[in-house]
């Protein structure tokens, strides 16, 4: 046999092993399905069932709140539907993420409750917290008139880099959320992401000089604030406690201490819906500041929705009364200041 032949039958044995291996490798890769059947009935069945105050004990706003976020996020988080899956709806991907800052609850259990993949659920929590410091930030987060300044550690899990230096004097990882809060317990500016060792004393420059014109007056803005910050002409403080004390210097204490509670009890409404916010938050570093910012901008929505806290002794009396088959008592507002 000549042997151009054989060189020629050596080349199409050669091409048709190749492409039997190809096919193989193809059979072998094949996806089988592009999306894993799961249910819904759960979140169908609690938008039927559950009342108003469901929705504030389990979502941390009523229904018609939720319904009024849903519409103002709905045009950055709805996708194209496609031929191979149906997008998820913006109501189930606001509850998502709603679910997952108010209980910090895992992943994994959040994709079981939902019906969703868990990298999707972490993929939609993280598009939905863009979407609100996007949208909402510049109407929910403006420059305060008069307020309180303090701080709170929200607590992290240890970082890779430095993470002596987040390491606070309570014996925990977390970083620092500064905040102005007015007499409405609204949050009006924040400083966030600073290590856990840093001390307030050297906040001074984290705040800018606020200034205000009234009536043709060039007027700085006032910040209260507590013992460990420094004395300056836009922020006061109180006087140093010792036995040399007027009674007028005391009376300045006790005024300065009771309008300073306004930002404790902010705080305290904060990390009480934001159970992220006060147990260990598992985000990573370089997502921690995104996610207290939006757990900021969603507390100052929810004041100006006039959404009421519901706090665990609340819940735990509803649990008893449903129990019991009582009424259930009344919800007990959280007290608010007047003035500073």
């Amino acid at each position: 046999m000549p042997s151009f032949i054989l060189h020629y039958i050596f080349i199409h044995q050669h091409c048709l092993v190749n492409v039997i291996l190809q096919c193989d490798l193809l059979f072998l890769f094949h996806r089988r399905t592009w999306v894993n059947p799961r249910s819904h009935d759960w979140w169908q069945l609690i938008q039927t069932t559950w009342t108003d105050r469901d929705w504030l004990k389990n979502l941390t706003m009523r229904k018609c709140t939720f319904q009024n976020l849903c519409g103002v996020l709905q045009p950055y988080l709805t996708w194209q539907h496609t031929r191979y899956r149906r997008p998820h709806s913006v109501e189930i991907c606001v509850a998502i993420c709603l679910w997952r800052l108010a209980t910090n609850l895992e992943f994994r259990s959040i994709s079981h409750l939902f019906g969703v993949g868990i990298l999707t659920c972490c993929l939609i929590t993280q598009e939905v917290i863009t979407a609100i410091n996007t949208v909402l930030k510049p109407h929910y987060l403006k420059r305060p008139f008069v307020g309180v300044i303090d701080g709170t550690h929200v607590p992290i899990k240890a970082p890779t880099n430095t993470p002596a230096d987040y390491f606070n004097r309570k014996g925990q990882y977390s970083v620092i959320l500064r905040a102005v809060v007015d007499h409405k317990m609204r949050i009006w500016d924040v400083n966030i992401g600073q290590p856990g060792r840093v001390h307030d004393i050297q906040s001074d420059k984290l705040f800018p000089h606020w200034n205000e014109t009234i009536e043709g007056v060039n007027a700085p803005l006032l910040i209260l604030g507590d013992a460990a910050y420094p004395l300056l002409p836009r922020l006061m403080k109180p006087f140093r406690e010792s036995i040399a004390m007027t009674a007028d210097q005391r009376n300045f204490n006790y005024r300065l201490s009771q309008g300073r509670m306004t930002v404790e009890r902010a705080f305290g409404c904060l990390k009480g819906r934001w159970r992220c916010l006060l147990k260990q938050n598992e985000s990573h570093i370089s997502l921690i500041s995104q996610v207290i910012l939006e757990c900021c901008v969603l507390h100052n929505f929810y004041e100006v929705h006039h959404e009421q806290y519901i706090g665990e002794e609340n819940e735990e009396l509803d649990d008893e009364a449903s129990e019991d088959g009582g009424e259930l008592p009344a919800q007990v507002p959280v007290q608010r200041a007047q003035d500073i």
